[in-house]
C-alpha cells in the first residue's frame, strides 16, 4: 500500500489536549489505543509519556499508515488487526499485565471517510460498501437490496434515529425494482427524493440514514457492549478507561455503563459531565463538535 501522507494530515485526532491532561498524573507504563486508526492519539501519547502503546484497529489501511507515522517509536508501539471488542483476547494472547490507560474513540477517520471506495460518505460517489474491516462482512448494498421493507424502516429508525425511516424504506424497496442500488451517490438520491427539500439546512437528509448502514454494516452498538464490558475490567488499579463519542447511540450506553461501574464502589469519575471540545478545537476540525469524552478510574482496592 502508497502511504498517503496528506491523509495523515488531514486527520485531525479530537481532544487531545483532554486526554493528555488525563495521563499525565498517571504516568502510565502501558496505554490501549483501542481505535488506534492512522495513530493520532497514539502520537501524542508515546510523544508526552514513557509509555508503550498497543493499537488495535479493525481497518487494516489504516493501520498500515500508522504502522509507517510511528515506526521512530520502535518497539515502543505494536499494532493489532482487530475489532475493539476482542480487547481481552488480544491483552490475553500479548500480554499476562493491565493496562494503565485504554483510549477509544469511536468516531470515524477522515482517511476513511474521505475515501470514495469505501463508501462511508454521501459526500462522495462510490461503491456501497460501508465495512470498516475491507476483508470480511456484508456490505451496505446487500442490506440496501435485499432486506425487506419493514426490516429496512427499522434499522434506519433505530440506528439513524430517522422518523421518516418508513418513507425512505419504501423509496428504497422502490428504486431496486427498477435497478439494484450499487452507489453511495444513487442512495443518496433517493433519499434526498423521499425527504424533499424541505430537509435541506445544516445536516444532510441523507446523513441519519447513512449513519444506520454504517452502524448496521459493522454492528458497530453490538461491538461498543462488548468493549463496555470487557475494557473496565482490563485496567490496572487506578488505571483509566477514557472514550470518545459523537452520537447518543454511543454515548447513552457509555453513560449508563459508567454509572453502573461507578455504583459498584469499583470505579470513580474521573470526569464528572463529559467533557467538550474547545471552541478554538471546533473551529480547527468542525468534526469534533459533537465529540463527549468521558472517563472513568479502577480505585486502588
Amino acid at each position: 500500500m502508497e502511504i498517503d501522507h496528506a491523509a495523515i494530515r488531514f486527520h485531525q485526532p479530537v481532544m487531545t489536549a483532554e486526554i493528555r491532561t488525563l495521563l499525565e498524573d498517571l504516568n502510565p507504563s502501558l496505554v490501549v489505543d483501542a481505535t488506534v486508526g492512522t495513530g493520532g492519539h497514539a502520537a501524542m501519547v508515546l510523544e508526552h509519556t514513557a509509555a508503550c502503546v498497543i493499537g488495535i484497529d479493525r481497518d487494516e489501511s489504516a493501520l498500515e499508515v500508522a504502522r509507517d507515522r510511528l515506526r521512530i517509536y520502535g518497539q515502543r508501539v505494536t499494532f493489532h488487526h482487530r475489532n475493539f471488542s476482542a480487547i481481552d483476547q488480544l491483552l490475553d494472547q500479548v500480554l499476562d499485565c493491565r493496562a494503565d490507560a485504554i483510549i477509544a474513540d469511536f468516531g470515524l477517520s477522515s482517511f476513511a471517510l474521505d475515501n470514495p471506495d469505501r463508501g462511508l460518505s454521501f459526500r462522495y460517489d462510490g461503491p456501497l460498501d460501508m465495512r470498516m474491516d475491507s476483508s470480511s462482512g456484508i456490505r451496505a448494498r446487500e442490506i440496501v437490496n435485499e432486506e425487506n421493507e419493514t426490516e429496512l424502516a427499522r434499522i434506519i429508525f433505530e440506528y439513524g434515529e430517522e422518523r421518516a425511516a418508513r418513507r425512505i424504506a419504501r423509496m428504497i424497496v422502490e428504486a431496486r425494482r427498477r435497478a439494484p442500488i450499487e452507489t453511495t451517490g444513487e442512495l443518496r438520491a433517493i433519499v434526498e427524493r423521499a425527504l424533499g427539500a424541505g430537509r435541506r439546512g445544516k445536516v444532510h437528509p441523507a446523513t441519519r440514514t447513512f449513519q444506520a448502514l454504517r452502524i448496521r454494516v459493522n454492528r458497530e452498538l453490538e461491538a461498543l457492549g462488548e468493549f463496555l464490558e470487557k475494557a473496565p475490567q482490563r485496567l490496572a488499579r487506578s488505571g483509566r478507561l477514557i472514550t470518545v463519542s459523537y452520537h447518543s447511540l454511543e454515548d447513552r450506553p457509555i453513560k449508563e455503563r459508567f454509572r453502573e461501574l461507578v455504583r459498584s464502589g469499583e470505579f470513580i469519575a474521573a470526569t464528572g459531565k463529559p467533557l467538550r471540545p474547545s471552541d478554538d478545537e471546533v473551529r480547527r476540525n468542525p468534526r469534533s463538535r459533537s465529540a463527549r469524552l468521558r472517563c472513568i478510574q479502577r480505585g486502588v482496592r
